[in-house]
């Protein structure tokens, strides 16, 4: 593991672009559950019955008390060391875009600026008929489900299954893959598309790729150069004190 770590920090320092890519496996420490696996909130309530659009837009009554109960996991959040440790390497210049596929606003409450959402955030809401966008505080969850004044329905400003992802962030995040010079896969498996090929790009164009995971993953054969197998809070600190350690 130590040489591992030791040329993944000597890849991060040897200067261009580095772009991270993190996923719910980020996010787990800090208390928010990942779809994949037993995480409490998900071995209640199935995904594919209250995750898609087309469950949420036919039965919102019954959706929203799940998105409801999922923002209370996420409003108690707090960045851990994983987060901290990406909003330290931007800090040193060693990080120049987080893209994550997570929604709980937790790498910008850990100092992280520069960041592309890929599946929207849960700080806001939107209207399905007229776009309005509002902030989740001026919206009133008395009467369920929850409208826009245009009468539509209104719904966290989140990417459900089903959904496309926004285009200009999939766009930036594509554009940022195949100029990177290093990608940080960090707590994602990499399976959902087409996040799943940001790090396929970004190996194409001849990018150092660097896994940090607790198991291996698609990616682990094959694409990645450095595998630190270990959960991102973990080891994450000690790639940057590994950074800051080389001579």
């Amino acid at each position: 593991m130590q040489g591992e770590l030791n040329g993944a920090a000597r890849a991060l320092a040897g200067g261009g672009t580095v772009v991270a890519l993190t996923g719910a496996g980020i996010s787990i420490d800090s208390g928010i559950p990942a779809f994949r696996g037993s995480q409490g909130l998900w071995d209640r309530y199935d995904p594919m019955d209250y995750a898609t659009i087309e469950a949420f837009t036919s039965h919102p009554e019954k959706v929203w008390p799940m998105l409801l109960e999922l923002e209370d996991l996420m409003a108690a959040a707090r960045p851990n060391p994983a987060h901290s440790a990406l909003a330290e390497l931007e800090q040193m210049g060693r990080m120049h875009l987080v893209i994550t596929q997570n929604i709980d606003g937790l790498h910008q409450a850990a100092g992280s600026r520069r960041v592309v959402e890929l599946h929207g955030s849960g700080r806001r809401m939107i209207c399905l008929d007229c776009g309005q966008r509002y902030g989740k505080s001026i919206v009133s969850m008395g009467d369920m489900p929850p409208r826009c004044a245009c009468g539509g329905l209104i719904k966290p400003d989140v990417i459900f299954f089903g959904e496309a992802l926004p285009q200009r962030a999939l766009l930036t995040a594509m554009e940022a893959a195949a100029r990177c010079r290093v990608m940080l896969v960090v707590g994602t498996s990499a399976v959902v598309a087409p996040a799943s090929s940001l790090p396929l790009v970004a190996k194409q164009n001849r990018a150092t790729i660097i896994e940090v995971n607790p198991e291996p993953t698609g990616l682990t054969e094959g694409v990645t150069d450095y595998f630190l197998q270990e959960g991102a809070t973990q080891i994450m600190p000690r790639l940057v004190q590994a950074l800051r350690s080389l001579p």
